[in-house]
């Protein structure tokens, strides 16, 4: 959560898979909002992620896995993928919210609209071997399933940072931005824990 996903038309898992990225991608967002560029720079719990740094990491790992998708059996430049990787947790000086935020909104059109070019999900991508993986041949579906886990992931990520910078919670920022309409909980108790 902490938003409804709206069920796919039947038979359109294409478009569930995709909107429950989406979802995940709204946690990132909201995360960020109404935070000055200082607070989302800031590094305030344990961890040395901030929120910022989260955003771009959420842009540069989604565009890694689509251009890796796209590549097709073509030559993948691994080296250079893995150099902008191990740079995508810390913002530069030029990389303000609002442009990570453009770049992130630009990938995930980019991903929907090249998920939605394949024939079927069961599609593959050669993955390459990396210390942690045997590399591979993989499906479309898996790399979707993939990119909501590292999203979901990071989204709880975000999250925690969040809630110690200013004591704002994800349920808070979903009503406060619109993005789900806050439930009448009164009425909740009332029908459901008489």
């Amino acid at each position: 959560m902490p938003v409804v996903v709206k069920p796919e038309t039947p038979g359109d898992e294409r478009g569930a898979l995709l909107a429950y990225l989406d979802a995940q991608r709204g946690g990132v967002r909201r995360a960020l909002h109404g935070l000055t560029e200082e607070q989302a720079r800031s590094t305030p719990s344990a961890s040395e992620l901030s929120l910022a740094g989260i955003l771009k990491h959420m842009a540069v790992g989604e565009r890694g896995w689509l251009r890796k998708l796209l590549a097709d059996g073509q030559e993948y430049d691994h080296a250079a993928a893995i150099e902008e990787w191990e740079d995508s947790f810390k913002p530069g000086d030029g990389e303000t919210v609002e442009a990570l935020l453009a770049l992130y909104d630009r990938v995930a059109k980019e991903t929907e609209e090249a998920v939605r070019a394949r024939q079927s999900l069961d599609e593959t991508f050669d993955s390459p071997k990396v210390p942690w993986d045997e590399g591979g041949k993989r499906s479309w579906r898996w790399a979707l399933l993939h990119l909501i886990e590292e999203t979901a992931r990071h989204a709880g990520h975000a999250d925690v940072i969040r809630e110690t910078i200013d004591g704002k919670g994800a349920f808070d920022l979903v009503f406060e931005t619109g993005a789900m309409p806050e439930p009448d909980w009164a009425a909740y108790e009332q029908e459901h824990l008489k």
